[in-house]
């Protein structure tokens, strides 16, 4: 009974986790561990805080306000912000969506190889995944959700977990990594491939999925920040717990490929240390990984457009009235969720390295977006108030994230990361 409450604290931060971590996230660590060793797992931790810091701004400004940071982001920033917004919103949904897909696609084909090719099983499983959580979505609500989202977190932490723990070589070089701070040359790509690694912990535009999971959850008011940072710090622990283990395994294995063809490859080369079994076991926990994400975002991001749509029809802009709770049954939400289930197939029919690194420059674009945003709404105090604007270690915090991940953005959009 203490473990289901304390699940039950901590599920909004665990739900932020399982959807940030994507076949993206799996690659780049793996790729970034190829070349640059252990000796980069710093990265990871100060990844998972910076992502924390900005989900924990999010809940500051939803628990001051009672609006979601989307509103109050349209509300203030102006017209131009609402525009943008909705254009960056479609494409993104469409590239994660594809991506996603075609993520558990590969994952279940290689699992259970049914098909001669691989790229017809990419595109059977995928659509199937996507059904699948479609009808997950639809038929629990969030009670269904969160307990198929906890099964998935267990299957995808204790398998890439236990797979870090059997083929770590120097447990000293893992303490060092994580301790010391270091950029190895690696030919020059040293620096971009730690930024890389920094940005590839946890997820995007994902991150505005948390208020709406806590207003599921009943919180608002500043008395609650303090469990949304404790929930929050769980599921960040569980992030760079995840991203450290698979920084370990990359470093220990040389393997090729992209995206989740990366992850399958990686699956192969564990053959020889731990033998078909762990092979099949890994496989299984990158599947949990990637139908985690899948669904979190098909429960998720619906609200987001809910949220979007109805600003947008409101027919006085200048209204401040803050907006109910979405209703998760009403005709914007469930439209949404069926075109991100649907439209996105379309992306299967495209080479997966393809999607994933649209998507990527897509992604690595949003968190600088959102690092100003919350410079400029909770750094006003007739907005939080005195107590819950940011202070000046969060302020600089949140400028350095914004030059970090801006850089990042332009090494993804050169191509020099080969993500």
């Amino acid at each position: 009974m203490r473990v289901g409450r304390i699940l039950a604290l901590i599920s909004p931060g665990l739900l932020v986790a399982a959807t940030g971590v994507g076949a993206g996230d799996l690659a780049t660590a793996a790729f970034t561990a190829g070349r640059l060793g252990v000796a980069v797992l710093w990265a990871v931790l100060l990844g998972a805080f910076l992502k924390y810091l900005m989900t924990e701004g999010l809940a500051r400004w939803q628990l001051a306000t009672g609006e979601t940071l989307l509103e109050g982001a349209l509300r203030r920033l102006g017209r131009p912000v609402v525009y943008a917004f909705g254009l960056y919103f479609f494409l993104w949904s469409f590239f994660v969506g594809s991506a996603l897909m075609s993520a558990c696609g590969v994952a279940v084909h290689a699992i259970v190889p049914v098909f001669p090719d691989p790229a017809t099983g990419k595109v059977v499983f995928g659509v199937a995944s996507s059904l699948l959580g479609l009808a997950l979505v639809l038929a629990g609500g969030f009670p269904l959700f969160e307990k198929v989202m906890s099964l998935c977190i267990g299957v995808m932490f204790v398998t890439v977990l236990v797979t870090a723990v059997l083929v770590c070589e120097d447990w000293g070089a893992v303490a060092r990594g994580m301790l010391v701070p270091r950029i190895p040359e690696a030919g020059g790509e040293g620096l971009g491939w730690t930024v890389a690694l920094i940005g590839g912990v946890g997820g995007t535009l994902t991150l505005l999925c948390y208020g709406y999971w806590i207003r599921e959850k009943g919180r608002s008011g500043a008395g609650d920040l303090t469990v949304c940072r404790v929930d929050l710090a769980a599921g960040y622990v569980m992030t760079a717990v995840f991203g450290l283990a698979m920084v370990i395994i990359g470093s220990t294995i040389v393997v090729e490929g992209r995206g989740a063809g990366l992850v399958v490859s990686l699956a192969d080369a564990l053959t020889k240390p731990l033998g078909a079994a762990g092979r099949w076991v890994f496989l299984i926990g990158a599947f949990g990984a990637f139908f985690s994400s899948l669904l979190g975002v098909w429960q998720a991001v619906p609200y987001i457009f809910a949220d979007y749509w109805r600003f947008v029809r409101r027919r006085h802009p200048d209204d401040e009235t803050a907006f109910p709770p979405v209703d998760t049954r009403g005709l914007p939400y469930r439209a949404y969720l069926l075109v991100l289930a649907v439209v996105p197939m379309l992306g299967l029919l495209f080479s997966f390295r393809e999607v994933q690194k649209v998507y990527a420059v897509f992604g690595a674009l949003f968190v600088p977006l959102l690092a100003v945003t919350l410079l400029l709404l909770n750094g006003r105090a007739d907005w939080v108030g005195r107590k819950l604007r940011n202070g000046p270690l969060t302020t600089l915090l949140l400028a350095a994230t914004v030059a970090l991940f801006l850089f990042f953005g332009y090494l993804q959009a050169r191509g020099s990361l080969g993500v």
